[in-house]
């Protein structure tokens, strides 16, 4: 059995004890709370009410408000990533590789708004926790490399232009989803389209995956 396994065994097991179980209801709450107010106007007490928790056992797990706030930005990013590597890219062509991270880009934003209004709020503090975070600044470095891989083979197997930075790829991925996620409602105000109707998401999404995908063709 891999190392990867094992841990994830061992996290499975651990999840599903009751302090587990209690810990992970706090870190949704936090999240949905966090996200909403930010952490300065988040607060504790609806955190506990939203997980069926006493306060005192947020404070037992997380010390205080900030703790909790780095581990629910740890945990948020950590799902994103570990979803991410379970895409195994290294194992699909590289066109159905690529459009699957595309895809998942775009469909993980769609079903976590949260995860967006957390990101608002800590570039508005200046990214303070993530540059804090040893967690945070590890996680984005094994997605790169596969990236890079995806790249290599697809411009090995004719199917990618060469030149293209892996980073800035992902960066241009992630944007496209993020800014239409995140500012839908003036969108939909300016350019009179519902743009949160399940039709308009669906179109852009193909609009998405079509035009990231150009961009990698051959010149």
């Amino acid at each position: 059995m891999s190392t990867r396994r094992t841990d994830r065994s061992k996290t499975a097991r651990k999840e599903a004890s009751p302090a587990g179980q209690a810990r992970e209801a706090i870190l949704a709450a936090a999240r949905q709370e966090f996200s909403a107010k930010g952490p300065a106007g988040a607060r504790v007490n609806e955190i506990a009410a939203r997980s069926g928790v006493n306060k005192q056992l947020i404070y037992y797990y997380f010390g205080n408000k900030e703790g909790l706030y780095a581990a629910a930005l740890e945990a948020v990013y950590g799902e994103i990533r570990e979803l991410e590597q379970g895409l195994l890219l290294d194992e699909e062509p590289p066109d159905v590789a690529m459009r699957a991270l595309v895809a998942f880009s775009f469909d993980y934003l769609a079903a976590h708004p949260e995860f967006i209004g957390m990101l608002k709020h800590e570039n508005a503090s200046g990214a303070h926790q993530i540059q804090q975070s040893e967690t945070l600044q590890g996680l984005n470095s094994p997605l790169i490399a596969s990236i890079r891989k995806t790249l290599k083979r697809g411009v090995a197997a004719g199917a990618f232009r060469e030149g293209v930075d892996p980073l800035n790829l992902y960066i241009s991925i992630a944007g496209m989803s993020y800014f239409f996620f995140s500012n839908r409602l003036t969108l939909s105000s300016i350019f009179g389209r519902n743009l949160a109707h399940a039709r308009s998401v669906s179109a852009y999404r193909r609009h998405v995956l079509d035009y990231a995908m150009a961009g990698l063709k051959p010149d």
